[in-house]
């Protein structure tokens, strides 16, 4: 049983009702991103609704939306490659603490583009607006 399913199940078992899981869900969704850390995710999950992903963009500043709603990304530009490198390894470490990686693109030698999404479900969860919060800090 997949960490997801196990704790659908442990939170049914404890408040009876999907209805409730979504209160639990909702509430706990207003918590600081940054507070949060990323979960494992295997499959067996919806991606977030555009309804969710329009509520979790306004907490995570300049990343925008892709047009196929699967993912989000940002662009930063620096002075040089070197800074832009340098941005590339912090991102990276921020991502292997978190165990959910973007897909990062360095172009024109001074911008560095990343896209989040959860690929295993074909869409965003809130591991990509957890780790974007996370990257905004840098």
């Amino acid at each position: 049983m997949s960490s997801h399913i196990q704790w659908i199940h442990q939170k049914t078992q404890l408040w009876g009702t999907a209805d409730r899981i979504h209160e639990w869900y909702t509430f706990n969704m207003n918590k600081n991103l940054l507070d949060k850390k990323c979960v494992p995710c295997e499959g067996g999950v919806s991606p977030f609704t555009k309804k969710e992903i329009e509520s979790y963009l306004k907490e995570v500043p300049e990343w925008h939306l892709t047009s196929d709603d699967s993912s989000i990304s940002r662009t930063f530009t620096f002075k040089n490659f070197k800074e832009a490198v340098v941005f590339v390894n912090k991102v990276a470490d921020i991502a292997e603490t978190e165990g959910h990686h973007p897909d990062i693109r360095i172009y024109a030698y001074k911008n560095v583009q990343l896209h989040l999404s959860t690929h295993v479900i074909g869409g965003l969860s809130e591991n990509d607006f957890i780790l974007a919060a996370k990257i905004n800090q840098l």
